[in-house]
């Protein structure tokens, strides 16, 4: 599948969007990010960079915001429409803000998020 950056971006706002408010309005310090492939070039659909909440002590102003970082290459090679995209971007956007939430991937797998 083929897409812009920008538009790939554009469906991950739309997916966040359709999100239920109660996963996302804790996300306190939380930045989204898009980008085409990780550092190392592995085939990771996303990733999430910082301090779960139930490993934080004390967490307050001065703190750089965690962040959820979506890699476009692996979700347009993994999907051959719109909507299989819109659906993995989906479950990989769910994926890492239960990360951000303590949830680990074994749970996460039981949950049928994995």
């Amino acid at each position: 599948m083929d897409m812009t950056a920008e538009a790939f971006e554009a469906l991950v706002v739309e997916e966040l969007d359709r999100l239920p408010d109660e996963m996302v309005e804790g996300l306190d310090n939380v930045v989204f990010v898009v980008e085409d492939e990780p550092e190392d070039g592995g085939d990771l659909f996303g990733i999430y960079e910082g301090f779960a909440l139930t490993e934080r002590g004390q967490y307050g102003m001065g703190e750089l915001p965690d962040r959820i970082i979506v890699y476009r290459h692996a979700h347009l090679d993994a999907c051959g429409d719109e909507q299989e995209l819109r659906d993995e971007v989906h479950t990989t956007l769910v994926h890492e803000i239960a990360h951000f939430y303590g949830i680990d991937d074994e749970q996460l797998h039981e949950l049928g998020w994995a």
